[in-house]
């Protein structure tokens, strides 16, 4: 890759980039403007997406046509109640010398499809969950590092309920976006209609490299934050704690438990990704807004009186927005 020699050239090469990728990924995945931008700021972010969606609305094919258009290695896991960790990391096996010798799971890839997540007992969700926080995996006591970069793309259906298993918090806070894909508008999916009953076959082409997306996860990271910024996303999740002085009545009334530090880094982070993705060399406020929603609606526990009244957790973030 050729490195820009500044930082503003960088930039400047980062929103050229960005638009290249969602045109390519724009081949396949017609509409669905925000979640493709929140998928794409996730990984500039090196953070974990969980798409949430009822089926047909080509979540799947979403996630593998941006493994495709990035250039990263990719592969899918189909989660079921019989699947076990060493499906996903790997086992040890006794090859011909009479030696054990580790063979590597699925889980080795820059991007994993996590499929139907909450279709997997807890067991193997933990084994998950180490690899989306370490990077890392351990097997027979020796640790195995993933490849750089790393990102879990996981999708989970919101209306059968039946054969599943209710994510962990501590597995839902790794997720940075919680990404509700809705149906698409009727022109888009007449336009998805057209392109997908036809025999015209579609190639994407790679934008980007593993190295370059890793120089630009460390370009996010240097973008600068004014103070009044970090303490915008700081006193936002502050808010979502019910109990507390900063609380307001509608987080008090209808929440159990709040958001904690991790959302305040998201926001931070989300708001710098959303700003290099609009050519910006610095987050505003509306940056941080346009990130919190997907942020935080996994990450506040509503009471049994928000559940009974059908206060929704969007609402209750639209509510202290």
């Amino acid at each position: 890759m050729s490195i820009p020699g500044s930082d503003v050239q960088a930039v400047e090469q980062f929103g050229e980039r960005y638009r290249r990728l969602k045109s390519e990924v724009g081949k396949v995945i017609i509409g669905q403007d925000q979640v493709v931008d929140l998928v794409l700021m996730g990984i500039f972010s090196k953070g974990h997406c969980l798409l949430v969606g009822v089926p047909g609305l080509a979540k799947t094919l979403l996630v593998n046509t941006v493994a495709r258009s990035l250039g990263l290695s990719f592969n899918r896991i189909q989660f079921t109640p019989d699947l076990m960790p060493s499906d996903i990391i790997g086992s040890e096996i006794l090859d011909e010398s009479r030696h054990f010798r580790f063979v590597k799971g699925p889980i080795f890839a820059n991007i994993i499809l996590a499929d139907e997540i909450n279709r997997t007992p807890p067991k193997t969700q933990a084994a998950l969950l180490e690899a989306m926080q370490e990077k890392a995996v351990t097997a027979a006591g020796q640790t195995h590092v993933l490849p750089d970069p790393f990102f879990v793309l996981a999708t989970q259906n919101p209306i059968e309920q039946e054969g599943t298993y209710p994510l962990p918090e501590a597995q839902l806070d790794r997720f940075m976006f919680n990404i509700w894909v809705d149906y698409p508008a009727f022109a888009d999916e007449l336009a998805v209609v057209k392109a997908t009953t036809g025999d015209k076959p579609v190639s994407v082409q790679p934008v980007l490299t593993a190295d370059e997306i890793l120089y630009y996860q460390g370009l996010v990271r240097r973008i600068p934050v004014p103070d009044n910024v970090l303490e915008y996303a700081v006193r936002l999740v502050a808010r979502t704690r019910p109990g507390t002085e900063a609380a307001p009545a509608i987080i008090n009334d209808h929440v159990s438990w709040g958001a904690g530090p991790r959302a305040s880094q998201y926001l931070v982070i989300g708001a710098k990704a959303h700003a290099l993705a609009n050519g910006r060399f610095s987050p505003d406020i509306a940056d941080v807004q346009a990130v919190a929603l997907p942020i935080l609606r996994h990450r506040l526990v509503r009471n049994y009186k928000a559940e009974a009244e059908g206060v929704t957790i969007d609402r209750i973030v639209s509510g202290i927005l």
